[in-house]
């Protein structure tokens, strides 16, 4: 009988020919146990999904009662489903009269390309700007926002008016004009290694498009729901985005994503034309559940609380590490480098054998992304760096070699 990594191999689409064929068989809270029995500390929580961690007793009741009563009943915005309503209501209470209105979706990637549908409708403008290095999804229009040319040249000819400037250089704040649409920009830039905004940049840019009639639009799909210290970092930097694009840990560990906004913003996309953006899934009743048991677990436990002590934590355990150059972090999401890149490989297989689960960046090859859930407890964080210190000190061995 064929195991089930070769049918996964023979039957499942491969994004690469370098997958980590990492078999799972159940994870609870900051535990991931593999087929074999081995248990790993997850220190990845699944590129920021994981944050109220795997399989919570809140979330997965929630999910229970919601299948109990109906899953899919009709596509999102025509059918009033209590579980959007509640968890809606539930967010927006949290954001000081921010924004009054949430327009559900399912992926980040389709939050993005709402967002350039509703500022290209709204301003009857062509431009888009966009940040290097950063990433906003993969499907044709958020991939036209990536300017790793590279790489996107092979699904070319992408979505035209995109313009890109430098994250954190000032200067390019000019090129922000009258033809522009909107700014799309992370607060934190994620997959190039964690990179943090200077003081002031961010508020130039909001002021910038203010100046010019641009929608400022902000990516907090990685930074929301706590992973900066704060539910979202526009709050924490104290920013008024016209738009937020959300998802990852929104739906506790299912797949949702939506974008914050004002109702009049967002009706945008109501008329002329109408359904201005369909989507079947977004807003699933399932989601929304599991999403407000999130949110709920999140605020009544204070964890969001505890997020920067355990962020400094990891931080000076780590960076005392002879091959470490540099820690970069916001909240508990972390970009280790390390001082060679050689030690890369060394490092990350090593420490997955010694049982933690850490990984890479896709804009950054000489730094590694520690986040773990923002649950975890000071005995597994504890234990998770030690693995991870003697990880570096394998690769640090087999680099001297």
């Amino acid at each position: 009988m064929a195991s089930l990594r070769d049918l996964y191999l023979a039957k499942v689409g491969q994004t690469s020919k370098l997958s980590m064929l990492f078999e799972v068989a159940y994870a609870n809270e900051c535990t991931i146990v593999d087929t074999k029995g081995k248990s790993y500390i997850d220190f990845n929580s699944g590129i920021s999904v994981s944050s109220v961690g795997h399989s919570n007793p809140k979330v997965v009741e929630a999910i229970k009662q919601q299948a109990e009563r109906h899953l899919h009943t009709m596509v999102y915005g025509e059918h009033v489903q209590e579980s959007q309503v509640l968890f809606a209501d539930l967010l927006l209470g949290q954001l000081d009269n921010s924004f009054d209105g949430l327009y559900y979706l399912l992926t980040g990637t389709e939050a993005i390309e709402t967002a350039m549908k509703l500022a290209r409708r709204k301003t009857n403008r062509f431009e888009i700007v966009a940040a290097r290095n950063a990433y906003h999804g993969s499907t044709q229009g958020a991939e036209s926002l990536r300017s790793d040319k590279q790489y996107s040249q092979w699904f070319a000819p992408l979505v035209p008016g995109v313009r890109h400037i430098n994250f954190n250089h000032q200067d390019d704040i000019k090129s922000i004009t009258k033809d522009t649409a909107c700014v799309i920009i992370e607060p934190v830039q994620a997959e190039a290694g964690i990179q943090s905004p200077q003081p002031e940049y961010l508020h130039l840019v909001q002021a910038r498009c203010q100046e010019v009639g641009a929608l400022f639009i902000l990516d907090e799909i990685q930074t929301g729901f706590g992973r900066t210290g704060e539910l979202f970092a526009f709050q924490k930097f104290g920013l008024s985005p016209d738009l937020v694009c959300i998802g990852k840990a929104m739906g506790g560990g299912l797949p949702l994503s939506g974008i914050l906004g004002t109702q009049t913003l967002l009706g945008v996309l109501a008329s002329k034309p109408a359904l201005g953006h369909i989507t079947t899934f977004g807003g699933h009743p399932l989601s929304c559940a599991a999403a407000s048991a999130s949110l709920s677990y999140l605020l009544e436990h204070s964890i969001i609380d505890s997020v920067d002590q355990k962020g400094a934590h990891i931080k000076q355990t780590l960076e005392r590490h002879p091959i470490v150059s540099e820690v970069r972090r916001e909240g508990m999401m972390l970009g280790i480098e390390l001082i060679h890149r050689k030690y890369m490989k060394y490092a990350v297989s090593k420490a997955i054998e010694n049982g933690v689960l850490v990984d890479f960046f896709l804009f950054n090859d000489k730094s590694i992304r520690v986040a773990p859930p923002l649950i975890i407890s000071q005995e597994d964080l504890k234990e998770g760096l030690h693995r991870l210190e003697a990880a570096f000190d394998y690769a640090h061995k087999r680099y001297a070699k």
